[in-house]
């Protein structure tokens, strides 16, 4: 038989041995829930900080550029980031490039990064294609071969794909214009484009930019005149290359549209140094006239096949606003001033350049 008392004891025990048990769970599943809730919290808090904590270094500059070529892959974006330095984190930033795809959301363009910038701002900006444009100014180009390099210089075509398509008499026909006329479409200013423009795309916008500017009043000026847009744009040209005084440029055009008017031939230097193709130049001697070329307007009435250079807004202005004046000849004054003679009679004319002619030699200039 039991023992009633150990019995008792057992009893007693019970209750008490399950307490314990139970104490112990629940510490027990606290304690994994707690080891569970850090180990989130830690990799919670690790994720936070590959998303939003700084993560490119510019070496102390504010901002820096990146460019992604058009047809670029992730490993060529990465490539461009991680070798200019720019990620201090590699692995965080491509944790982030991939969990948000872009990897298929590569965008072609010119992209600013700021000192500071954390992933997920960085990535949202190259898969969104959120990039800045770039500002193209190429007032004065002379020749097809400068104005390619020029443009090449600020967006992603470069010089060859621009100047095949600027000679390119086929392609130029659906712009009303030819490889001589071409700067014709081109209206000097500073434009805003995507770096990542193609070079068909920077034509287009330059044809429709011209057609913006050759107003109804400017054509119904340049009919007056009796000439055509390229006729006006090519006179501009050699006004630009006569003078950079602005205040002088309709005077000079009464001259060569009193020339034109009379059939005298122009007679201008810029031509022929066009045609010779040595701009540095600073004296057109008698050999130069000699050369024969189309552009060469000592030898040929008329104005040439077409503009010297990008004419600028105020040259072509001073051509549709020309002063009605009765020069027929003028004459760098022997001040260097920049600024010109004006005569009637080549007698006068005489006076002025024999003074030029003087004090270029003064100056060592041949």
């Amino acid at each position: 038989m039991s023992d009633p008392e150990t019995t008792s004891q057992h009893k007693a025990a019970g209750p008490s041995l399950l307490k314990t048990h139970r104490r112990r769970s629940i510490l027990i599943i606290i304690g994994i829930i707690a080891v569970a809730g850090i180990i989130g919290l830690t990799q919670a808090f690790r994720i936070y900080r590959y998303i939003f904590a700084p993560n490119t270094d510019l070496h102390g500059e504010k901002i820096a550029w990146v460019y992604i070529r058009t047809g670029s892959s992730f490993d060529a974006v990465k490539d461009s980031l991680f070798n200019h330095g720019y990620i201090i984190n590699k692995k965080s930033f491509e944790w982030v490039a991939k969990k948000k795809d872009l990897q298929f959301h590569v965008n072609p363009g010119r992209y600013r990064l700021v000192n500071g910038m954390n992933n997920n701002s960085l990535v949202n900006m190259l898969r969104s294609g959120r990039q800045d444009p770039v500002r193209v100014s190429f007032q004065s180009a002379r020749t097809a071969q400068e104005f390619a390099g020029k443009i090449s210089h600020a967006i992603e075509a470069d010089s060859l794909s621009i100047l095949n398509l600027i000679t390119d008499p086929a392609y130029l026909r659906q712009f009303n214009t030819r490889p001589a006329t071409f700067f014709s479409i081109i209206i000097p200013n500073t434009y805003e484009f995507y770096w990542n423009t193609s070079a068909d795309k920077f034509i287009r916008r330059m044809y429709a930019e011209s057609k913006k500017f050759w107003t109804t009043d400017r054509l119904k000026k340049a009919e007056s005149m009796g000439l055509t847009v390229d006729q006006v744009v090519t006179l501009a040209s050699i006004i630009e290359k006569e003078t950079a005084m602005n205040q002088e440029k309709p005077e000079i055009a009464g001259v060569y549209i009193n020339r034109m008017n009379i059939g005298m031939p122009l007679q201008a230097d810029p031509t022929v140094i066009f045609a010779v193709n040595d701009y540095k130049i600073k004296r057109v001697l008698k050999k130069h006239i000699q050369i024969d070329s189309p552009y060469n307007t000592y030898l040929y009435r008329g104005l040439p096949p077409g503009p010297i250079c990008v004419p600028s807004v105020a040259s072509i202005d001073a051509v549709l606003n020309y002063s009605h004046n009765d020069y027929l000849y003028f004459c760098a004054r022997d001040d260097f001033s920049g600024y010109h003679n004006f005569s009637k009679t080549l007698a006068q004319h005489s006076i002025y350049a024999r003074k030029y002619q003087q004090a270029l030699k003064v100056k060592g200039i041949r």
